[in-house]
């Protein structure tokens, strides 16, 4: 080889290293772009994975409830204004239930708000904190705003009951199902034998959700047990005690003697009526080539202290002034109720009877309730229902409720308006969607 030649291939070398290494340095930047998105994607990730988890401990949930309701004259339903031609039926449009909650769970803490939005207004109904222990996490404490731990309907949600609204008792007793207080709940880890147990007992203001008014606190508990039977059936059952008081605004108060309410000697201005319910609950529902049936039963009795005008429990965001219609009459009361469901087959329709009972006074009935002096009056009546429906599930959101109640009233030809059986039968047709 000359040097001319040695010289071209030393150049054509030298040439092809330098277009190598222009290529590496090239490849080489590519990489470290590579290399710094790799790094911002995965940052991103991180950061979108954090996000996904936190959201993964928050779950909203919601139901809308529209209804078209008929009554006949007496009746009182529940969306709308009362009747205008107290001698005619009536009907309404209304959205009666609407309800959106939010609850966030982590470790061993848990909070939730609801709140509740129909046609006559904006209120909430849950607002908790809850803190169940760190070891087989079933057992807890619950304080702020919540379900009442008495019976199994007050805790059942209005968006699975198969009536349009709950009891007649548990209305009266239990408005908003919900109180102030707080409550632990024991429970027994899966793998024991009494894991079918449940006790829930609490300390509550007795003023359903709105705020506390006097110094009384009242203890509600319930212990309870569920089992299931095989692949085919379930069962359940229950009891609650509610043992609290009412506050009297009035140097005045009443108690049963006889067939007669007379006026206490002890009351003064400032003391408290004794309020106190037993109640017991039960469940059985059975699978079978006919579809599921279900039956539930509750009961209740005790005492209530009521006014003249009215059995329901405390409900006001106010003390009771010093007035006369405000004294108190205790009034010894049972109530009980009974459901049987039955889902037709593997359809989407269930076919449901509900009878439903309430006695106020069980110390009175019929035409010895309002004579004169007795201090008796209609609230001291006591009324039923049986009623008839059907729901079609649409899908696993949709839902619709067809209803009707036949009501009956105890009957007093010392009361005005109740000599003879009311009217107040009522129908219910209901949309609801859930999600």
């Amino acid at each position: 080889m000359n040097l001319k030649q040695l010289v071209t291939v030393i150049a054509l070398t030298f040439v092809s290293f330098l277009s190598f290494a222009q290529e590496a340095d090239s490849t080489l930047i590519k990489l470290e772009q590579q290399a710094k998105e790799i790094e911002q994607l995965k940052k991103r990730t991180n950061t979108i994975d954090k996000i996904v988890k936190k959201l993964d401990k928050l779950k909203v949930s919601a139901y809308i409830q529209t209804e078209f309701q008929h009554g006949q004259q007496d009746a009182t339903l529940k969306v709308g204004d009362k009747n205008e031609n107290m001698d005619k039926s009536f009907n309404r449009f209304g959205v009666r239930r609407g309800r959106l909650k939010f609850e966030y769970t982590d470790g061993i803490g848990r909070g939730a708000v609801q709140i509740e939005v129909n046609d006559k207004g904006v209120s909430f109904r849950d607002l908790y904190i809850g803190v169940k222990d760190p070891w087989i996490g079933r057992n807890s404490v619950m304080l702020g705003v919540f379900n009442r731990p008495f019976g199994y309907e007050v805790g059942y949600s209005t968006s699975n009951l198969e009536s349009p609204e709950r009891a007649t008792i548990i209305q009266y007793f239990f408005p908003d199902e919900r109180d102030l207080g707080a409550m632990l709940t024991l429970q027994t880890k899966k793998e024991s034998k009494l894991h079918f147990l449940k006790l829930e007992a609490g300390i509550f203001a007795g003023n359903s959700i709105n705020k506390e008014t006097d110094n009384r606190k009242d203890f509600i508990g319930r212990l309870s047990a569920t089992k299931e039977i095989g692949s085919w059936g379930k069962w359940g059952l229950g009891t609650s005690y509610y043992n609290g008081s009412v506050y009297n605004p009035t140097t005045a108060s009443y108690r049963m003697s006889g067939k007669h309410f007379v006026e206490s000697t002890e009351a003064n201005t400032g003391t408290y009526m004794k309020r106190e319910y037993i109640g017991f609950d039960g469940q059985f529902s059975a699978k079978s080539s006919w579809g599921k049936t279900t039956v539930r039963a509750e009961g209740l009795f005790g005492v209530q202290p009521g006014i003249a005008s009215s059995s329901k429990s405390p409900n006001s965001s106010k003390r009771p002034t010093d007035e006369p219609e405000n004294a108190l009459y205790a009034r010894n009361f049972n109530g009980y109720f009974f459901y049987l469901i039955h889902d037709i087959l593997s359809s989407p329709f269930s076919a449901v009877l509900k009878y439903d009972v309430y006695d106020p006074n069980t110390k009175v009935a019929g035409n010895e309730v309002g004579v004169e002096n007795s201090f008796t009056s209609k609230t001291d009546l006591a009324q039923s229902t049986m009623a008839v429906g059907g729901l079609w599930r649409i899908n696993k959101n949709l839902r619709v409720q067809a209803y009707y109640e036949f009501k009956a009233n105890e009957k007093s030809e010392h009361v005005e308006g109740y000599t003879a059986e009311r009217l107040e039968d009522m129908f219910t047709l209901r949309l609801q969607y859930k999600f």
